[in-house]
């Protein structure tokens, strides 16, 4: 069976500036949520992928991710994104008066606080 893929054309998507910037926000993200899963199913840091020894070099914190890693999930992110808006959905930015203890409460509170803070700052 020869397999195709299809995703979504996204290729008429521009985003805007503060979209932009909330894709980094979101690889982390990606990579936070695929590094949990991996360590609750017992899997932890080694040098190489060993699927028997269920060692993987990915994880690491997000920031100590390669370029190249990071680049992959940055894809995921502003691919989704681009997805997202060309389903005819819109994103806008949070009122930061609705999200500032939401994103205290969180594990990315840090991450999320700078980006309403910068968002604000081009409002």
């Amino acid at each position: 069976m020869k397999y195709e893929p299809h995703p979504i054309d996204t290729s008429g998507v521009a985003l805007p500036e503060e979209i932009v910037e909330l894709t980094e926000l979101l690889a982390r993200n990606t990579h936070e949520n695929w590094a949990r899963r991996r360590v609750r199913e017992d899997w932890r840091y080694g040098p190489r992928r060993d699927d028997a020894r269920r060692e993987h070099p990915g994880i690491v914190p997000y920031d100590e991710l390669s370029e190249e890693e990071k680049e992959y999930d940055r894809t995921t992110a502003l691919e989704t994104i681009k997805a997202i808006l060309s389903l005819g959905y819109r994103i806008e930015p949070p009122d930061s008066r609705t999200t500032s203890s939401a994103a205290a409460d969180s594990d990315a509170g840090d991450d999320v606080a700078a980006l309403l803070a910068s968002l604000d700052a081009k409002a």
